[in-house]
């Protein structure tokens, strides 16, 4: 991984297109949050529902105090697990268009555990953190064979070996009491005894 990959990778991001990065779970499909077109273009090129939201990947709490409402419940979450293998819901803020929240008022936001991901997302800003792969179909755990996948869609692919842990686990912190809409590498007891 040389240094000058991220900086591809932010150049692409900045012309509104597509990425493939490393997250601490997967690789991951990114571009820019604030770019409707390249938003609609991971729906597009992963033949996702626009029905069905994307989350989004920050860089550290202030990031996502910029997109979405906090409270002391998600101050606490965030300084206990992330970054880490955790997504949560929260009240997105008006900045964040109804594009990447298929019309919702929530958005699902993370910080990954990886420092090529931290790298890119402190330089350059929010990203679409959705799995690199076709709707429906196995995710694969190599950038080869993520290429075969999309094949010309992808402008930068910042390769970091093999990733396939388990995805994250998604909790609702909108609701009064968190809720988990996702089972993954986190449980609802360590979620439950950090709030």
């Amino acid at each position: 991984m040389k240094k000058n990959d991220v900086s591809n990778a932010i150049k692409a991001l900045k012309t509104g297109n597509l990425i493939v990065y490393p997250t601490d779970t997967l690789y991951a499909l990114g571009t820019d949050i604030f770019n409707d077109d390249a938003v609609k273009r991971i729906f597009k090129v992963k033949k996702r529902p626009s029905s069905n939201p994307l989350s989004v990947a920050v860089a550290n709490f202030d990031a996502i105090t910029k997109i979405a409402y906090t409270n002391d419940v998600v101050k606490k979450v965030v300084e206990r697990f992330l970054p880490g293998p955790l997504t949560i819901i929260l009240q997105k803020k008006d900045p964040v268009s109804n594009v990447i929240t298929s019309g919702l008022d929530k958005i699902a936001v993370r910080i990954p555990k990886n420092d090529i991901a931290l790298d890119l997302l402190s330089a350059f800003g929010p990203l679409t953190v959705t799995s690199a792969n076709i709707h429906g179909e196995k995710t694969p755990y190599v950038i080869k064979e993520i290429m075969m996948q999309f094949s010309t869609n992808i402008s930068v692919y910042l390769d970091d070996g093999r990733l396939d842990a388990e995805p994250s686990t998604i909790v609702d912190l909108t609701l009064e009491k968190p809720t988990i809409v996702r089972k993954g590498a986190l449980t609802k007891e360590e979620i439950s005894d950090a709030i």
